[in-house]
Protein backbone atom coordinates (compact mmCIF):
# COMPACT_ATOMS: atom_id res chain seq x y z
CA UNK A 1 0.00 0.00 0.00
CA UNK A 2 1.17 3.98 -1.02
CA UNK A 3 2.43 5.22 2.15
CA UNK A 4 2.52 8.75 3.26
CA UNK A 5 4.43 10.89 4.74
CA UNK A 6 4.04 13.58 7.69
CA UNK A 7 4.30 16.43 5.39
CA UNK A 8 2.17 14.97 2.50
CA UNK A 9 -0.41 14.63 4.88
CA UNK A 10 -0.34 18.36 6.30
CA UNK A 11 -0.54 19.56 2.64
CA UNK A 12 -3.36 17.30 1.64
CA UNK A 13 -4.99 18.08 4.78
CA UNK A 14 -5.04 21.93 4.45
CA UNK A 15 -6.01 20.94 0.70
CA UNK A 16 -9.48 19.64 1.85
CA UNK A 17 -10.06 21.76 4.16
CA UNK A 18 -9.49 24.69 2.14
CA UNK A 19 -11.72 22.98 -0.87
CA UNK A 20 -14.41 22.20 1.72
CA UNK A 21 -14.65 25.60 3.04
CA UNK A 22 -14.07 28.96 1.69
CA UNK A 23 -13.30 30.35 5.05
CA UNK A 24 -10.15 28.45 5.38
CA UNK A 25 -7.03 30.73 4.42
CA UNK A 26 -3.62 30.34 4.79
CA UNK A 27 -1.34 33.43 5.99
CA UNK A 28 2.75 33.33 6.54
CA UNK A 29 6.46 34.03 5.49
CA UNK A 30 6.80 32.12 1.84
CA UNK A 31 3.90 30.37 2.13
CA UNK A 32 2.69 31.14 -1.51
CA UNK A 33 5.92 29.07 -3.03
CA UNK A 34 5.02 26.19 -0.36
CA UNK A 35 7.07 27.39 2.55
CA UNK A 36 10.53 25.85 3.79
CA UNK A 37 9.08 22.88 4.36
CA UNK A 38 6.80 22.77 1.24
CA UNK A 39 3.76 21.80 3.75
CA UNK A 40 1.62 24.84 1.17
CA UNK A 41 3.23 23.61 -2.20
CA UNK A 42 0.50 24.45 -4.97
CA UNK A 43 -2.28 25.65 -2.75
CA UNK A 44 -1.67 29.53 -3.77
CA UNK A 45 -2.61 28.37 -7.35
CA UNK A 46 -5.33 26.11 -6.14
CA UNK A 47 -6.47 29.01 -4.17
CA UNK A 48 -6.22 32.25 -5.82
CA UNK A 49 -5.67 35.13 -2.76
CA UNK A 50 -6.62 32.81 0.17
CA UNK A 51 -2.31 31.37 0.47
CA UNK A 52 -1.47 34.95 1.59
CA UNK A 53 2.64 35.51 1.75
CA UNK A 54 3.03 37.88 5.10
CA UNK A 55 6.30 40.46 6.11
CA UNK A 56 8.84 38.69 8.44
CA UNK A 57 6.58 40.16 11.49
CA UNK A 58 5.38 36.83 13.52
CA UNK A 59 3.08 39.40 15.62
CA UNK A 60 1.22 40.74 12.23
CA UNK A 61 0.57 36.84 11.26
CA UNK A 62 -0.95 36.11 14.74
CA UNK A 63 -2.80 39.57 14.82
CA UNK A 64 -3.71 39.71 11.40
CA UNK A 65 -5.41 35.41 12.12
CA UNK A 66 -6.43 37.17 15.17
CA UNK A 67 -8.64 39.63 13.23
CA UNK A 68 -9.91 37.47 10.78
CA UNK A 69 -11.15 34.95 13.13
CA UNK A 70 -13.19 37.18 15.04
CA UNK A 71 -14.67 38.59 11.68
CA UNK A 72 -15.90 34.62 10.95
CA UNK A 73 -12.77 33.34 8.67
CA UNK A 74 -11.02 30.30 9.96
CA UNK A 75 -7.25 31.31 9.13
CA UNK A 76 -4.23 28.62 9.37
CA UNK A 77 -1.26 30.73 9.96
CA UNK A 78 1.92 29.19 9.76
CA UNK A 79 5.19 30.15 11.56
CA UNK A 80 8.23 29.29 9.38
CA UNK A 81 10.07 27.85 13.09
CA UNK A 82 8.65 27.60 16.12
CA UNK A 83 11.98 29.87 17.35
CA UNK A 84 10.46 32.49 15.83
CA UNK A 85 6.86 32.68 17.29
CA UNK A 86 7.84 34.53 20.38
CA UNK A 87 7.50 37.30 18.56
CA UNK A 88 4.02 36.96 18.33
CA UNK A 89 3.43 35.32 21.95
CA UNK A 90 2.07 38.85 22.96
CA UNK A 91 -1.11 38.30 20.58
CA UNK A 92 -1.23 34.29 21.09
CA UNK A 93 -1.01 34.49 24.98
CA UNK A 94 -2.36 37.98 25.83
CA UNK A 95 -5.04 38.54 22.96
CA UNK A 96 -6.01 35.38 21.46
CA UNK A 97 -5.93 33.10 24.19
CA UNK A 98 -8.49 35.65 26.24
CA UNK A 99 -10.89 35.97 24.16
CA UNK A 100 -13.79 33.72 24.56
CA UNK A 101 -13.03 33.98 28.40
CA UNK A 102 -12.90 38.23 28.11
CA UNK A 103 -16.41 38.01 26.29
CA UNK A 104 -18.32 35.70 28.94
CA UNK A 105 -18.14 32.98 25.80
CA UNK A 106 -19.62 35.35 23.33
CA UNK A 107 -16.88 35.40 20.84
CA UNK A 108 -14.55 32.76 19.53
CA UNK A 109 -11.95 32.83 17.56
CA UNK A 110 -11.61 29.63 15.29
CA UNK A 111 -7.44 30.10 14.50
CA UNK A 112 -4.99 27.38 13.89
CA UNK A 113 -1.07 28.06 14.20
CA UNK A 114 1.05 25.68 12.32
CA UNK A 115 4.93 25.48 13.26
CA UNK A 116 7.70 23.36 12.75
CA UNK A 117 9.31 22.72 16.09
CA UNK A 118 12.43 20.41 17.48
CA UNK A 119 15.88 19.47 16.49
CA UNK A 120 17.84 16.49 14.74
CA UNK A 121 18.18 18.12 11.78
CA UNK A 122 21.44 20.64 12.41
CA UNK A 123 19.21 23.55 12.49
CA UNK A 124 21.29 25.26 15.44
CA UNK A 125 20.24 27.54 17.95
CA UNK A 126 17.48 29.65 16.51
CA UNK A 127 16.02 26.26 13.90
CA UNK A 128 15.94 23.77 16.76
CA UNK A 129 13.39 24.85 19.75
CA UNK A 130 10.75 23.33 21.66
CA UNK A 131 8.42 25.56 22.96
CA UNK A 132 5.59 23.39 23.92
CA UNK A 133 5.82 24.35 27.51
CA UNK A 134 5.60 27.93 26.80
CA UNK A 135 2.18 27.74 25.31
CA UNK A 136 0.58 24.62 27.20
CA UNK A 137 0.86 26.82 30.50
CA UNK A 138 -1.30 29.09 29.34
CA UNK A 139 -5.06 28.60 29.65
CA UNK A 140 -7.09 29.18 26.49
CA UNK A 141 -4.62 27.45 23.43
CA UNK A 142 -4.59 24.19 23.02
CA UNK A 143 -1.65 22.64 21.94
CA UNK A 144 -1.52 19.38 19.51
CA UNK A 145 1.94 17.79 19.01
CA UNK A 146 1.15 14.04 16.95
CA UNK A 147 3.27 12.07 15.92
CA UNK A 148 2.48 9.86 13.22
CA UNK A 149 0.89 11.11 9.36
CA UNK A 150 -3.01 9.88 10.49
CA UNK A 151 -3.00 11.66 13.32
CA UNK A 152 -1.77 14.84 11.95
CA UNK A 153 -4.45 14.72 9.57
CA UNK A 154 -7.17 13.90 11.81
CA UNK A 155 -5.87 16.65 14.29
CA UNK A 156 -5.54 19.17 12.27
CA UNK A 157 -8.80 18.76 10.62
CA UNK A 158 -9.84 18.49 14.35
CA UNK A 159 -7.97 21.91 15.03
CA UNK A 160 -9.29 24.24 12.12
CA UNK A 161 -13.56 22.86 12.94
CA UNK A 162 -12.66 23.76 17.22
CA UNK A 163 -14.03 27.73 17.94
CA UNK A 164 -10.55 28.02 20.23
CA UNK A 165 -7.16 29.26 19.09
CA UNK A 166 -4.87 25.82 18.49
CA UNK A 167 -1.13 25.47 17.82
CA UNK A 168 -0.43 22.72 16.09
CA UNK A 169 3.18 21.66 16.48
CA UNK A 170 4.63 19.51 13.46
CA UNK A 171 8.25 17.93 14.78
CA UNK A 172 10.47 18.65 11.86
CA UNK A 173 12.75 15.52 12.12
CA UNK A 174 9.48 13.90 11.35
CA UNK A 175 8.45 15.18 8.31
CA UNK A 176 10.26 13.04 5.85
CA UNK A 177 11.03 10.71 7.81
CA UNK A 178 7.93 8.90 9.13
CA UNK A 179 5.33 7.39 6.94
CA UNK A 180 2.39 5.79 7.58
CA UNK A 181 -0.68 3.83 5.25
CA UNK A 182 -3.54 6.58 6.26
CA UNK A 183 -6.19 3.74 4.46
CA UNK A 184 -5.08 1.79 6.91
CA UNK A 185 -4.65 3.66 10.19
CA UNK A 186 -6.93 5.08 12.54
CA UNK A 187 -5.96 8.64 13.21
CA UNK A 188 -7.12 10.60 16.76
CA UNK A 189 -10.21 12.68 15.87
CA UNK A 190 -10.67 14.26 19.10
CA UNK A 191 -8.43 17.04 20.73
CA UNK A 192 -7.37 16.06 24.16
CA UNK A 193 -7.07 12.49 23.56
CA UNK A 194 -4.33 10.63 24.06
CA UNK A 195 -3.48 7.16 23.05
CA UNK A 196 -1.45 3.74 23.96
CA UNK A 197 0.27 2.94 21.61
CA UNK A 198 1.83 -0.12 22.87
CA UNK A 199 1.49 -2.20 26.39
CA UNK A 200 3.27 -3.94 28.37
CA UNK A 201 3.28 -5.03 32.23
CA UNK A 202 7.14 -3.60 33.23
CA UNK A 203 6.88 0.21 33.08
CA UNK A 204 5.03 3.18 31.37
CA UNK A 205 6.84 5.58 28.98
CA UNK A 206 4.82 8.74 28.22
CA UNK A 207 6.26 10.73 25.22
CA UNK A 208 5.30 13.25 21.62
CA UNK A 209 6.23 14.19 18.61
CA UNK A 210 9.70 13.00 17.56
CA UNK A 211 10.36 11.46 20.85
CA UNK A 212 7.13 9.08 20.38
CA UNK A 213 9.30 6.98 17.81
CA UNK A 214 12.24 7.22 19.68
CA UNK A 215 10.51 5.71 22.68
CA UNK A 216 8.84 2.82 20.58
CA UNK A 217 12.07 2.05 19.21
CA UNK A 218 13.55 1.70 22.43
CA UNK A 219 10.28 -0.43 23.72
CA UNK A 220 11.57 -2.58 20.93
CA UNK A 221 15.03 -3.03 22.09
CA UNK A 222 13.78 -3.95 25.63
CA UNK A 223 11.66 -6.05 24.88
CA UNK A 224 14.07 -8.41 23.49
CA UNK A 225 15.78 -8.34 26.87
CA UNK A 226 12.43 -9.45 28.59
CA UNK A 227 11.24 -6.01 29.78
CA UNK A 228 7.82 -4.89 28.49
CA UNK A 229 6.62 -1.48 28.20
CA UNK A 230 3.72 0.66 27.40
CA UNK A 231 3.76 3.44 25.83
CA UNK A 232 1.55 6.39 25.47
CA UNK A 233 1.68 8.94 22.67
CA UNK A 234 0.23 12.30 24.39
CA UNK A 235 -1.21 13.67 21.07
CA UNK A 236 -2.30 16.65 22.69
CA UNK A 237 -0.41 18.79 25.76
CA UNK A 238 -3.34 20.68 26.40
CA UNK A 239 -6.39 20.20 27.49
CA UNK A 240 -4.34 16.81 28.79
CA UNK A 241 -6.17 13.46 28.65
CA UNK A 242 -5.78 12.98 32.46
CA UNK A 243 -7.83 9.64 32.25
CA UNK A 244 -5.78 7.92 29.71
CA UNK A 245 -2.57 9.25 31.59
CA UNK A 246 -3.57 8.22 35.38
CA UNK A 247 -4.66 4.60 33.85
CA UNK A 248 -1.57 3.68 32.08
CA UNK A 249 0.53 4.97 34.91
CA UNK A 250 -1.51 2.87 37.31
CA UNK A 251 -0.67 0.49 34.95
CA UNK A 252 2.73 -0.49 35.62
CA UNK A 253 3.76 1.25 38.55
CA UNK A 254 7.19 2.57 36.97
CA UNK A 255 6.99 6.31 35.15
CA UNK A 256 9.58 7.34 32.32
CA UNK A 257 8.70 10.66 30.80
CA UNK A 258 10.22 11.73 27.89
CA UNK A 259 10.91 15.38 25.96
CA UNK A 260 13.39 17.10 24.02
CA UNK A 261 12.69 20.09 25.96
CA UNK A 262 15.22 21.32 28.70
CA UNK A 263 14.76 19.20 31.62
CA UNK A 264 14.09 22.02 34.16
CA UNK A 265 10.14 23.77 33.10
CA UNK A 266 9.87 21.21 30.47
CA UNK A 267 6.38 19.81 29.77
CA UNK A 268 7.36 16.15 31.37
CA UNK A 269 7.40 18.24 34.95
CA UNK A 270 3.68 18.91 34.82
CA UNK A 271 2.94 14.84 33.95
CA UNK A 272 5.09 14.13 36.86
CA UNK A 273 3.22 16.51 39.09
CA UNK A 274 -0.10 14.79 37.71
CA UNK A 275 0.87 11.83 38.44
CA UNK A 276 2.35 12.18 41.86
CA UNK A 277 -0.69 13.83 43.01
CA UNK A 278 -3.49 11.23 41.49
CA UNK A 279 -1.99 7.83 41.30
CA UNK A 280 0.89 8.15 44.15
CA UNK A 281 -0.22 4.97 45.71
CA UNK A 282 0.32 2.93 42.72
CA UNK A 283 3.90 3.59 41.81
CA UNK A 284 6.65 1.42 43.11
CA UNK A 285 9.33 3.50 42.33
CA UNK A 286 10.43 7.39 41.66
CA UNK A 287 9.01 9.03 38.41
CA UNK A 288 11.97 9.27 36.16
CA UNK A 289 12.54 12.02 32.87
CA UNK A 290 14.55 11.83 29.70
CA UNK A 291 15.30 15.40 28.61
CA UNK A 292 17.65 17.77 26.82
CA UNK A 293 20.30 19.01 29.33
CA UNK A 294 19.44 22.50 31.04
CA UNK A 295 21.60 24.56 28.77
CA UNK A 296 20.49 27.89 26.56
CA UNK A 297 20.19 26.19 22.97
CA UNK A 298 20.61 23.22 20.70
CA UNK A 299 24.24 23.21 19.22
CA UNK A 300 24.92 23.14 15.31
CA UNK A 301 27.35 20.70 15.67
CA UNK A 302 26.53 16.84 15.02
CA UNK A 303 28.43 15.82 17.70
CA UNK A 304 27.43 17.97 20.35
CA UNK A 305 23.60 18.03 18.68
CA UNK A 306 23.38 13.89 19.75
CA UNK A 307 24.58 14.81 23.18
CA UNK A 308 22.27 17.13 23.57
CA UNK A 309 19.16 14.73 22.17
CA UNK A 310 17.20 12.38 23.82
CA UNK A 311 17.41 9.16 21.86
CA UNK A 312 16.42 5.60 21.70
CA UNK A 313 19.69 4.75 23.52
CA UNK A 314 19.23 6.96 26.32
CA UNK A 315 15.38 6.92 26.73
CA UNK A 316 16.51 2.38 27.08
CA UNK A 317 19.31 2.81 29.49
CA UNK A 318 16.72 5.05 31.46
CA UNK A 319 14.49 2.26 31.50
CA UNK A 320 16.76 -0.40 32.32
CA UNK A 321 17.37 1.14 35.90
CA UNK A 322 13.66 1.80 36.28
CA UNK A 323 12.55 -1.41 35.43
CA UNK A 324 15.49 -2.95 37.74
CA UNK A 325 14.40 -0.80 40.88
Amino acid sequence: MAETTVIEAVRSTLDEEMAGDDAVFIIGEDVEAGGVFRATEGLAQKYPGRVIDSPLAESSIIGVSIGAAHYGMKPVAEIQFADFIHAGFDQLCSEASRWSYRTRGDAWLPMVVRTPWGGGVHGGQHHSQSIEAYYAHMPGIKVVAPSFPADYRSLLKASIADPNPVLFLEHKRTYRLVKQDLAAAQGETQLGRSRITRKGEDLTIFAYGLMLHESLAAADTLASEGTECTVVDLLTLSPLDTETVLEAAKMTGKVLIVHEDNLTGGFGGELAALIAEHAFEYLDAPIRRVAAPDIPAMPFHHAMESFFMPDRTKIAAAARDLAAY
